[in-house]
C-alpha cells in the first residue's frame, strides 16, 4: 500500500526520509564521470570543521588541483558563503568545484580525495543532503538531481538502496549504532510496502 506522506525515521536527534530507505542508488561514475563537481550553481555544503582540514591539508592535495582551481582557492579561501548563506566549496567560473582534477579522458576526480585527505562529508554522502535542525539535530533527505538518474537507475538494476550503497560513509559519520539502527527500520518499512 502506498503512504500518501513519506514515513520519517527517527534516530536519536536525526530524522532520516523514508527517500534514503527506499529509493535506489549505485553511484554510476563511467557514466557520469563526476558531473556532480563540475555542473551546479554552488559549490559542495561544508561544516564548520572540514574548513580547518581542508587548509591543514591543502598542501598535501594542491598539487592535483587545476591552476583555476588553486586561483579560486587563494582568491575565495577556502570556502565560499551561497546565495542560501551556506558555507560550500569554492567555484570555478561558478560552476566547477575548486577542488576538482580532470583525468586524461575529462574524467572529473577529486583532488582531496587523490591525496588520501577526508573530502567533504556531503560529496561522500551524496546522494543524502544534512539539513541542521533546531536544537542541533539532522535531518536527513534525498536529493534527486537529473545529473544522477544513470546512479537511481543503476541501483534499481542492481537493487541497491540508498542507504545501503552509503553503508560506510554513513557508519563513519554517524556510528555503527546508528547504521544498525536505519537497516532495521529500512526492513521494516520495505516490509510493509
Amino acid at each position: 500500500m502506498k503512504r500518501k506522506f513519506g514515513a520519517i525515521i527517527q534516530i536519536g536527534d536525526i530524522l532520516v526520509s523514508e527517500d534514503v530507505v527506499t529509493e535506489y542508488f549505485a553511484c554510476d561514475y563511467e557514466s557520469c564521470r563526476g558531473a556532480c563537481c563540475i555542473i551546479g550553481d554552488s559549490g559542495a555544503p561544508l561544516n564548520e570543521e572540514e574548513i580547518d582540514s581542508l587548509e591543514r591539508d591543502y598542501p598535501r592535495y594542491e598539487q592535483y588541483m587545476r591552476p583555476q582551481g588553486r586561483q579560486a582557492a587563494q582568491d575565495a579561501g577556502f570556502f565560499e558563503v551561497d546565495r542560501d548563506g551556506d558555507l560550500v566549496t569554492p567555484l570555478v567560473n561558478g560552476a566547477e568545484c575548486a577542488y576538482c582534477h580532470f583525468g586524461p579522458g575529462g574524467e572529473c576526480l577529486c583532488a582531496i580525495e587523490m591525496a588520501s585527505c577526508r573530502k567533504p562529508v556531503s560529496c561522500s554522502l551524496y546522494p543524502i543532503r544534512v539539513t541542521p535542525l533546531t536544537g542541533g539535530g539532522q535531518a536527513l533527505n534525498l536529493h534527486k538531481w537529473e545529473i544522477c538518474r544513470c546512479a537511481f537507475d543503476k541501483g534499481r538494476r542492481e537493487g541497491v538502496r540508498a542507504y545501503q550503497f552509503l553503508e560506510g560513509v554513513l557508519r563513519r559519520t554517524y556510528g555503527d549504532e546508528f547504521y544498525e539502527a536505519l537497516s532495521a527500520a529500512a526492513t521494516h518499512l520495505l516490509e510493509s510496502e
